[in-house]
Parts: structure tokens; C-alpha cells; sequence
């Protein structure tokens, strides 16, 4: 295959707030992305604007360098990446002045989700994306917005030339978008409602692209959803259940991962899809605990979290950090970690603000056994003991209790089955309401007990 050879380049604006994120470490993301989709990047550098320019963003000297600079390569790069927004006008002038295609980050991002969508909801929430983004600039050629599945929107067309419609032409194909993928939100919707009542509590996997969340959905699940070292390797949802150890059932959902600057039009776009985020019962919030810029992500994946209306200090949906990639540390790095890691989790109140949190090593297995248990304990904090007598041809009803609790012991006595289970209030309520018969709750089931409190990690 070959691999398309691009310049790029990441713009360092004096307004940009570079104390989280420096110009480097936001330049290597952006050659990342480029690898992504397997651009071969010949040059990269960074480029210091003190006045940026309305018309191209850049001084005429540098446009003039980045002309020579792509002259003296032959063959000549074909692609120009620019790490920032550009407007309509800054990309039409610079992919004039450089001769060679232009892509800027929201455009980048676009045909990462282009080339990596699988799914019939994905490839929708792509071409809603690709349009949204357009429908700003109709500078380029039609042929792209017309195809079946997204993918190489704008590194396949035949170049920029006349548009062949107009503005209308293309309102009405992101009205029709919208109304299928509303089609889908609804099915998911009837889908989520009928998890609800199974019951099974659902755990959604967020985090920074490449922080791991495929290889430890993987690991939980035991499943074989494609984990690359590359941003972006995950994007369509995929579920899985499982029964954790201490026998509860849950449903995990590994989800598409986050970025800094993430385009307003795909958090729009995906919204269908994050909604797995907002219906969750836990949220397990990824992150690289070995990254130079680890609380940099975690702030980016926040503020995109807020934007889907998920609140920092709400209760109502707990949050487990998963301090990821521990196996990169060496041993005072490790130590440090599991020491900081347990300090916080006794003042822990499992919010976005202040989360419970598990060092592991998804790709070793380490930590895993205190995530399990984590996770179980965090799902049946409001769970007790509850005592059912009812009659032994009451198959079914027997069946629920071992189905949707933990059933602790079961015996008979004066002709009556005594079954002891550990259920939820709203299993409970459910149980009785579906049978009508009584429960006698003995009370809690379950205490806090920090996760690194409890034996150390494996080897």
C-alpha cells in the first residue's frame, strides 16, 4: 500500500494556554493522528504565530519556506496537515499557495472516523460529521458527500473544483441524516430499556484515545475487540456481559475514545452513541497513568464528559479512575503510584471530581483482581440481605432471585423454600412488585474497603 507523504505542521498561537499541553507533546498527537490513518509524515515541526493572518494563518515567509521546503522532496509531499482550526478561507488560500491538499485538525479527526467506522450508526454519525463540517466551507468537490460509508473524504476525491449544488441540496442530506440516525437513537433507546429490565447494571469505558480501554475491555470481558497502539483504533461501541466474581452480572461498553480540541461537530455526531455513557451505572474513566501529560487527558476527557451532561460532583453515576499502563513504570514510579492511589481513595466519593481509583496493567493482568472487586463493590454498595419464604413450586420466582441477585443460602423448612439473597432496593422492589410476594431485608450487604487496601497488587 502506498502511504500518502505529508508535511505536518502545529501552529503555536501566543493566545493558546500551553500550562497543561506543550506545542511538542500537541505536536507528536497530531503526527499520531496522521499515523492513524497511516500517512507516511516526512516532515513535522512546530511554528510560532504572533499575528495570525486572516488570510492564510501564517506569515508570507512561511508560506513561502513550506513551498520550498515541499519542493526539495521528490517525490513531492501530497498532504499538508495544519494543527488547528482553519477558516474557509485560510484553507482555500493555503492549499492554492502550496499546490497539494490541506487538512486541518477537525478535518484530520473527520476522516480518522471515516476510515475506522464499521458499523451502520457509525458510518451515519461519520456523514453527518463530514457534512455539518461542509456545509461551512463548500469549497471542495460533491463526489465525497455522495458515498455509501464513510471513508476517505478528503484524501480520495478528485481535488478541489466547482461545487455542483447548492446549499439547499446539501441542508436536505444532513436533514435526512439526522432523521435516520434519530431512527437509530431510538432503537438504542428501547435497547437500553430493555437492559434496565433485565436488570443488569451497565459500566461504560471512557477515556483519551490510547489510553487503553480496548485491551482492558478485552481483558474483563475476555473479548477480541481490536486494541492498536494508535489513536482512534476504537470507535463503534461494543458490549459485553459478564458475572465478576463476587457473581454480580454487568454489561461493560467500551466506547470511542476522547482528544483535546475534540470538533464540535463529532460530539454532536456521536452523541447516539456516548449516550451508552450517560445511561451507565459506573463509569470507568481510563487513563495512561505513564503519560508525560496524563492529567492533561484526564482534564480533556472531563470537559467532554461535562459537555454530554455529566456533572463532576453527581452522585448518581460513580466514576472508578483506572490508573492504566502501570507496567511502563519502574519501581519507584510503581511505588509512588500505588501510594497516591490509596490515599485518594480513602476521601474517595466516586464523582467525576473525586473518583474511586485502581492502578492496573490491562496488557499484564496486574491489578486486575482489585478492579474486579472495585467494581463489584462500587455496583452492591446499596445492595442487603434479603430473606424470601415462598413455595417450592414457585420455580420461576426462585429462578429471578438466583438470576438477578446473589443468592447466599437456600433451604427448605415446614414445606417452605427460605432462600437468603443479596439484592438492590430497586431488585428488591422489582422482585416484589413481578411475584408479589414479601422480602425481609436484613441490611447492608456490603462496606467501603479501599481497593489498595486489600493485599497489594500481583506480580
Amino acid at each position: 500500500m502506498t502511504r500518502t507523504s505529508t508535511i505536518v505542521i502545529h501552529p503555536v498561537l501566543k493566545e493558546t494556554d500551553y500550562r497543561l499541553r506543550q506545542p511538542e507533546e500537541l505536536l507528536q498527537e497530531a503526527v499520531g493522528l496522521a499515523a492513524a490513518i497511516y500517512l507516511n509524515v516526512v516532515h513535522q515541526e512546530k511554528v510560532v504565530i504572533n499575528r495570525p493572518k486572516s488570510a492564510t494563518l501564517f506569515g508570507q515567509g512561511k508560506v513561502d519556506e513550506v513551498m520550498a521546503m515541499r519542493e526539495r522532496y521528490d517525490p513531492k509531499p501530497e498532504l499538508i496537515i495544519i494543527d488547528a482550526d482553519l477558516s474557509p478561507v485560510q484553507h482555500r488560500n493555503l492549499e492554492k499557495a502550496w499546490d497539494a491538499k490541506v487538512l486541518d485538525r477537525t478535518a484530520l479527526i473527520l476522516e480518522i472516523f471515516g476510515e475506522r467506522a464499521q458499523t451502520k450508526e457509525g458510518r451515519l454519525q461519520v456523514d453527518l460529521a463530514h457534512l455539518t463540517y461542509q456545509r461551512s466551507r463548500l469549497v471542495r468537490s460533491w463526489t465525497h458527500l455522495e458515498r455509501q460509508r464513510g471513508g476517505a473524504g478528503f484524501l480520495g476525491g478528485p481535488g478541489e473544483r466547482q461545487i455542483e449544488s447548492d446549499r439547499r441540496q446539501l441542508a436536505d442530506k444532513i436533514d435526512k441524516l439526522k432523521e435516520r440516525i434519530e431512527e437509530v437513537r431510538r432503537t438504542r433507546t428501547l435497547q437500553r430499556a430493555g437492559r434496565k429490565r433485565a436488570p443488569h447494571p451497565v459500566v461504560a469505558l471512557v477515556g483519551y484515545t490510547n489510553a487503553g480501554k480496548s485491551t482492558l475491555f478485552n481483558r474483563l470481558t475476555d473479548a477480541h475487540v481490536v486494541a492498536e497502539d494508535l489513536l482512534f483504533a476504537t470507535l463503534d461501541p461494543t458490549m459485553r456481559a459478564v458475572d465478576l466474581p463476587g457473581a454480580t452480572r454487568v454489561i461493560f461498553s467500551d466506547t470511542v475514545g476522547f482528544i483535546s480540541n475534540l470538533p464540535t461537530q463529532l460530539v454532536a455526531a456521536f452523541r447516539a452513541t456516548l449516550e451508552e455513557v450517560l445511561e451507565a451505572d459506573v463509569i470507568l474513566h481510563v487513563r495512561d497513568a505513564h503519560h508525560r501529560e496524563t492529567e492533561a487527558q484526564r482534564a480533556d476527557v472531563l470537559t467532554v464528559l461535562r459537555e454530554l451532561g455529566i456533572e463532576g460532583d453527581n452522585t448518581d453515576r460513580l466514576v472508578i479512575e483506572v490508573w492504566n499502563k502501570i507496567d511502563l513504570m519502574d519501581k519507584a514510579q510503581m511505588d509512588e503510584t500505588l501510594e497516591l492511589s490509596a490515599v485518594k481513595s480513602t476521601k474517595a466519593q466516586g464523582t467525576l471530581a473525586n473518583p474511586f481509583i485502581v492502578p492496573v496493567s490491562a496488557l499484564t493482568g496486574t491489578g486486575m483482581n482489585a478492579l474486579y472487586a472495585e467494581i463489584d463493590r462500587v455496583l452492591t454498595r446499596d445492595h442487603h440481605i434479603y430473606h424470601a419464604v415462598l413455595e417450592p413450586s414457585d420455580g420461576a420466582a426462585i429462578a429471578w432471585l438466583h438470576a438477578h441477585g446473589e443468592v447466599m443460602e437456600q433451604g427448605e423448612s415446614g414445606g417452605k423454600a427460605l432462600i437468603a439473597t443479596k439484592l438492590s432496593e430497586k431488585a428488591a422492589g422489582q422482585f416484589m412488585k413481578q411475584f408479589r410476594s414479601q422480602l425481609f431485608s436484613e441490611g447492608r450487604a456490603s462496606s467501603r474497603i479501599p481497593p489498595a487496601a486489600r493485599g497489594g497488587y500481583e506480580p
